[in-house]
């Protein structure tokens, strides 16, 4: 990996990277993190019995939306014509809470980490909205960047311990 930063032009100031003389190539980005909560809380969502509706079907919409959105919310970040984004979303009894999983594809210059890392966030920031009436000790954890191909970096994947 690099040790300059890449956003920031010869004088430090942030600045958009210019992929225009980048090749276009297949690139995957996966993405992950989970909101814990009471164990009563994660029964409610699993029952269908929160009073704001359907938490996890929200949060999966949530998250792909966000992820097409990335580059309005993430200042340096270029618009990308997604070709894939999923969001998976799995209760975990001895978190207790959920997990949440997101991929995204693109046939592009740049890659795509920040829009699974995005729709990661957006679907637990959902989960959290629509469950707070019931937690509100709720705690949005580990969200981190899991693996990516693709791009003149190459591929990366993480280590099972993070930081």
């Amino acid at each position: 990996m690099s040790e300059k930063l890449t956003h920031l032009d010869s004088e430090g100031r942030a600045d958009m990277v210019d992929v225009g003389d980048k090749s276009a190539t297949i690139r995957t980005a996966r993405a992950s993190g989970s909101v814990i909560m009471e164990r009563a809380t994660l029964e409610t969502i699993l029952a269908g019995n929160a009073r704001k509706g359907d938490v996890i079907g929200t949060a999966r919409i949530a998250g792909i939306m966000a992820a097409k959105r990335t580059h309005e919310i993430i200042p340096l970040c270029h618009p990308l014509l997604l070709t894939l984004v999923s969001v998976d979303i799995s209760a975990d009894h001895d978190l207790p809470g959920l997990r949440v999983a997101a991929t995204a594809r693109v046939e592009g210059k740049t890659g795509v980490e920040m829009e699974a890392l995005t729709a990661v966030s957006a679907a637990c920031l959902t989960i959290y909205d629509m469950a707070k009436a019931i937690d509100r000790r709720m705690r949005i954890a580990e969200i981190r960047l899991e693996e990516k191909t693709g791009g003149r970096s190459g591929d990366y994947r993480a280590t099972k311990n993070p930081l």
